[in-house]
């Protein structure tokens, strides 16, 4: 039995919910309303418990790869909907649920489109409760199964950035191909990504992980400013670390990531690369990855992704430490977060140990 016919309040509940569960990134709120609710229009997306399946049903991964701030960036609902089927001519074989890679904005309704237009459960999981930046960090840990073979579609762009991209190979190859297809495309690509079992994805991901942002989107869309910032940071068991203004931005794009640093009254800073990293001042640190760091507006209380900051913005930020999220594997595999602290150039895994 589904454990939710979706509607239009779930949506905007996923929707802002899986914002502030996004920690920075995790796509734009705006596309996701847009996506979660053509889903509706165009059929009724019933979202499944992971234990309405069978252990060796197959399970897909949808997802969007890129950079939030890239200016070129074009990934309509058709994308998402090609990108699948192109996976599924590659691989073969029947998909028994479709699930997206991580809670967000965005990406939290990633999957109700597709499961709307071709009839294939949306399963109540993600490969990570939280967004993160790679592809590595989305796949349950696959990158330690020694042979296995990832197969990745990715569809995005327009006119001559327009590009439709199916590869297969290791993990790390495949995640790679697929970044730089989202560059050429203008930044952003809709992707398709490695069928596993359902048990492998439930030994591994985050199930659970829509209910959970409904959840949070309630509490928060149920009250208005500071009370909505409460109501959050006491939901998931969190903390305001600070509130105040944007004092320095700082934001480069670059090899499909959005790398860079946000000051708030020139004393806390926050580093992050796609989604917020640290949040430190004079030296002490306050949260890391794989801890929650988000932004709200201190008056509206809506959620702020690291592409929209500016300068002059009156922001709280919130923090909720690791233990309180629901998270893959992968968030404990210190080969895949050693990455960060050569983009961020801090230390990140002497404070996860």
């Amino acid at each position: 039995m589904a454990i939710m016919k979706l509607d239009e309040k779930m949506v905007e509940y996923a929707v802002f919910g899986g914002a502030v569960l996004g920690g920075g990134g995790g796509g734009w709120i705006d596309d996701g309303l847009q996506i979660g609710r053509l889903a509706l229009e165009i059929g009724q997306p019933k979202l499944y418990t992971i234990d309405e399946f069978d252990d060796e049903d197959l399970f897909v991964t949808v997802s969007m790869v890129g950079a939030p701030a890239a200016k070129d960036q074009f990934v309509k609902p058709v994308h998402y909907a090609k990108a699948l089927e192109i996976l599924t001519q590659k691989i073969g074989k029947s998909v028994k649920a479709i699930h997206t890679n991580e809670n967000g904005a965005g990406t939290t309704v990633n999957g109700w489109f597709q499961s709307a237009i071709t009839g294939i459960p949306l399963v109540d999981f993600a490969c990570n409760g939280r967004a993160h930046p790679t592809g590595a960090m989305g796949s349950m840990n696959l990158s330690e199964v020694e042979g296995y073979i990832s197969h990745q579609a990715g569809v995005g762009g327009k006119a001559d950035n327009y590009v439709e991209m199916s590869i297969s190979g290791s993990l790390e190859k495949a995640a790679s191909l697929i970044r730089k297809a989202s560059i050429e495309a203008g930044g952003l690509v809709a992707v398709a990504r490695n069928p596993v079992t359902r048990a492998y994805a439930k030994s591994n991901g985050a199930a659970g992980a829509i209910s959970q942002a409904i959840e949070v989107g309630e509490a928060l869309l149920a009250h208005k400013g500071e009370a909505a910032i409460a109501s959050v940071v006491a939901k998931l068991g969190g903390t305001v670390v600070t509130t105040g203004e944007v004092t320095d931005f700082q934001l480069e794009t670059t090899g499909g990531f959005d790398v860079g640093t946000v000051r708030i009254n020139n004393e806390h800073e926050m580093t992050f690369w796609n989604e917020y990293m640290t949040i430190e001042k004079d030296g002490q640190r306050f949260a890391t990855f794989p801890d929650l760091i988000m932004t709200l507006d201190a008056k509206t209380a809506r959620p702020i992704v690291t592409a929209a900051i500016q300068k002059g913005q009156q922001l709280a930020v919130i923090a909720v430490p690791k233990e309180k999220l629901l998270l893959s594997t992968t968030m404990s595999n210190e080969k895949l977060l050693q990455p960060i602290e050569d983009i961020i150039k801090k230390s990140i895994l002497s404070y996860i140990k």
